[in-house]
């Protein structure tokens, strides 16, 4: 085993014995080095890393689920191994001396506008349809445990023009619930306002709106009145719906979400701002005006 010319040269058999390995397992690396598990586990954790850049509050259970979406089939002991060598962990299992701030806006305040005494107030009405676009994303417990919503909302007619629900909290909720409103609406040159969220700031979905020619917007931090108008239809769903029962499964609390939203809310719910019509019936009013 020693380098060809040396002048002592010990036979694999006797090395392999004395330092405890198999001939076979040496003849082995020696023909491929790197093996496939080695070349395997080298593209998982590759996998691993763009998935957790994308959200960083995925644990290891919830990155083996996402590594099947991938294609990759790994247990859960598997995947916590690849991420204890790549270094990769959910970021509120970090212990932190201090409360983490809120990341820095990749989005202009689009909305913001100042009074007549220098306060900083959000202008949420809009002349046209998809115009400007507001977004937030809500929780609510039930007994399997908590289910999200991810809304977007026309500030011309208060419709709720797309909307995603899901059990986890990730940048995927948000960018389903943005790519629902493009291909149901006229979304060129669209205002999409929303908080300074992970989910609103992932790179999923600051691609979404630039390759759709979406404006993006972002509000100040720790101000809910910077998102008021989404907020108030949040109060409405947690009225009308989230606070009228116990609900035993996610799926019992997502049919009856959808069923308020498409049934009641955008069709028969009649709103003052808009002269006592639902939002439905405005926009049919602006499309046939503008028809004419």
């Amino acid at each position: 085993m020693a380098a060809t010319g040396a002048p002592v040269r010990v036979p694999v058999a006797v090395a392999c014995r004395v330092l405890g390995f198999s001939s076979q397992g040496y003849y082995q690396w020696l023909a491929e080095p790197v093996s496939q598990r080695d070349w395997d586990d080298a593209h998982a954790i590759n996998v691993l890393r763009d998935i957790h850049e994308d959200d960083p509050t995925l644990g290891y259970r919830f990155l083996a689920d996402e590594l099947g979406d991938a294609g990759i089939i790994a247990s859960e002991n598997r995947v916590w191994r690849l991420c204890q060598i790549a270094g990769v962990f959910a970021s509120h299992h970090r212990r932190r001396a201090k409360a983490g701030k809120p990341g820095p806006p990749v989005h202009d305040d689009l909305l913001a506008v100042t009074d007549g005494h220098g306060v900083i107030r959000h202008d949420f009405t809009a002349t046209r349809p998809d115009e400007k676009w507001l977004t937030d994303i809500t929780e609510h417990r039930t007994s399997e445990g908590k289910l999200y919503l991810c809304a977007v909302k026309d500030c011309y007619s208060g419709r709720i023009v797309g909307y995603s629900i899901d059990n986890r909290m990730k940048s995927a909720l948000a960018a389903s619930a943005i790519r629902n409103a493009i291909t149901q609406r006229d979304a060129v040159g669209t205002i999409c306002h929303s908080d300074r969220g992970s989910q609103f700031r992932s790179k999923k979905v600051q691609r979404l709106l630039k390759n759709n020619g979406l404006l993006g917007s972002m509000g100040r931090v720790g101000s809910s009145g910077d998102n008021a108008a989404m907020e108030s239809f949040f109060s409405l769903l947690q009225k009308n719906v989230l606070n009228t029962q116990r609900w035993d499964t996610r799926e019992e609390l997502r049919l009856a979400i959808v069923a308020w939203i498409e049934t009641k809310y955008n069709r028969r719910r009649r709103q003052r701002a808009l002269g006592r019509l639902t939002p439905v019936e405005f926009e049919m009013i602006y499309m046939a005006a503008n028809a004419a």
